[in-house]
């Protein structure tokens, strides 16, 4: 007999004193045949696949700027300093992108806040395209920054609600992956695109896709049932003030150690991002040499998100954080002593891999530290923080730079706030499953 829901079924009851019919009618909250199930795993990976390609898109439009800063500074006629400021006023927009979205996405919904995210730095992202001088790009990447800014405390809150505790960490690593190889796509885009004026190609790339994935985010992603519970709970509703979910239930000593940790590897992060091509230049490499380094450094960066937090699942959660944390140490420091292309491509291909692995994890440790009423307050409070790193790094960067310090210089020093970073991430981490 094929059994559908809402059919009734007839059975019988056998008790001590005999047979008693029964009816039952059967629903969406019993348990449901195996061809449901296969459909709520397709479900799942739908939703998966769907994050991803998000991730990707932000990727691309992240880095966007970074690829297209050389051409941007010869056709602007921008010092080291001036671009110093581009990157950092794009960053400066994740900055309350970040916090609000994160706000707004335990009010309004991670679905809904997601598309309002994706449409805001989509459509800002082709209007850089028609900037005319530093004023207007500093502008058009402030705007494109809060859009950016709005996604990802969203991405994490709703790979977290849908994931079980044990395998959070892989899945948050699988989803932010996406960044990075966006962050390739830029990078091919910037080689293929190699004109003087062809820089405008990869914002519009970055712009149009994002809008052209709005059908499919309104079609195929599912709100996040843990918030939709909450919501209907009075939860979400309920969970007003800001101090109280970030300070409250014994979390403001994670909420300190994620803070700091996020802050300095953001900072680091975010420098190479940026600045990786130009330094690549500064060592008398071709641009060619300058792209190929950036995308090595964005595959590591793939390869560490998903490997790292992996890892971070399955084995013992203080063992990964110092190798991590001390595999980039190692790393800065042989990207900052490389003096050919091969030598500089592999430091940044491990550079990328264990920076943006401890990100990842950082990522999963914040789903993780807070409840579901203000997940996406505590994910954007945090991702806030490290947006503030990601404005330091490059402004900080792009200061010295001007004033003739050497790339070399400011690679190595990163060291120090490497350090800062694993000691704020193992306290967070000890905290959370202490």
């Amino acid at each position: 007999m094929d059994i559908t829901l809402g059919m009734t079924v007839e059975a019988f009851l056998k008790c001590d004193n005999g047979r008693h019919p029964v009816t039952i009618q059967l629903n969406s909250n019993m348990i449901a045949p195996a061809h449901l199930g296969a459909t709520v795993i397709g479900r799942a990976n739908v939703d998966g696949s769907t994050r991803t390609m998000m991730a990707l898109l932000e990727g691309l439009d992240l880095q966007s700027i970074g690829v297209a800063a050389p051409r941007m500074a010869r056709e602007f006629h921008l010092t080291p300093g001036e671009l110093g400021w581009v990157f950092g006023i794009n960053a400066l927009g994740l900055l309350p992108g970040s916090a609000i979205g994160g706000w707004l996405a335990d009010r309004i919904g991670r679905k809904n806040m997601l598309m309002l995210a994706v449409a805001w730095f989509g459509i800002f992202s082709i209007l850089t395209t028609q900037v005319w001088n530093l004023d207007s790009l500093l502008v058009a990447r402030f705007l494109t920054g809060l859009g950016l800014g709005g996604a990802m405390p969203t991405l994490i809150a709703l790979c977290s609600e849908t994931t079980p505790p044990e395998r959070r960490g892989t899945v948050v690593g699988a989803m932010y992956c996406g960044l990075p190889f966006g962050a390739v796509f830029a990078s091919l885009i910037g080689i293929i695109s190699n004109a003087e004026d062809a820089w405008r190609h990869i914002f519009y790339l970055g712009g149009i896709g994002p809008l052209l994935t709005l059908p499919l985010l309104a079609l195929f992603l599912k709100e996040s049932n843990q918030y939709i519970s909450a919501s209907e709970k009075g939860g979400v509703q309920a969970s007003g003030a800001v101090v109280d979910a970030l300070w409250k239930g014994g979390r403001a000593s994670t909420t300190l150690a994620l803070w700091l940790s996020y802050l300095c590897t953001l900072i680091v992060l975010y420098f190479l991002i940026n600045w990786l091509p130009t330094l690549v230049l500064s060592r008398g490499l071709t641009p060619l040499q300058a792209s190929s380094v950036q995308i090595m450094f964005n595959i590591g960066a793939g390869i560490g998100a998903i490997s790292i937090a992996a890892l971070f699942d399955r084995s013992s959660k203080r063992v990964v954080v110092i190798a991590t944390y001390i595999a980039v140490v190692i790393a800065l420091l042989a990207l900052a002593a490389a003096t050919n292309g091969v030598a500089m491509a592999a430091g940044g291909l491990f550079a990328g891999l264990f920076l943006t692995g401890a990100q990842s994890v950082l990522y999963a440790l914040a789903g993780t530290a807070y409840p579901v009423a203000v997940r996406g307050t505590g994910i954007g409070a945090a991702g806030a923080v490290g947006r503030l790193g990601s404005v330091i790094g490059p402004l900080l960067a792009g200061i010295l730079l001007g004033q003739g310090q050497s790339g070399v210089m400011l690679v190595a020093s990163s060291v120090l706030l490497i350090v800062f970073a694993a000691a704020g991430l193992l306290r967070a981490s000890r905290n959370i499953f202490s």
